[in-house]
């Protein structure tokens, strides 16, 4: 489903579903880092795991770009 077609969903739980997952999501990559372990997505119908090492740069990256950067 796509977000406008998740918008318009009458079933609530379906509504909220996108930002269930995007909190998953996050918490997913605290506890990759807070472990030091690796996550794993589908990205392009392609299985790609990301190391805990490329989540803090990435993390890092994304902090100074929103002028959060130390």
């Amino acid at each position: 489903m796509t977000q406008q077609e998740l918008a318009k969903a009458k079933n609530p739980d379906i509504r909220n579903s996108l930002v269930a997952m995007k909190r998953a999501a996050e918490m997913a990559r605290r506890i990759a880092l807070q472990t030091n372990t690796a996550i794993v997505l589908v990205k392009d119908g392609k299985t790609v795991r990301i190391p805990a090492e490329q989540l803090r740069q990435m993390d890092g990256e994304n902090r100074t770009e929103a002028g959060c950067g130390n």
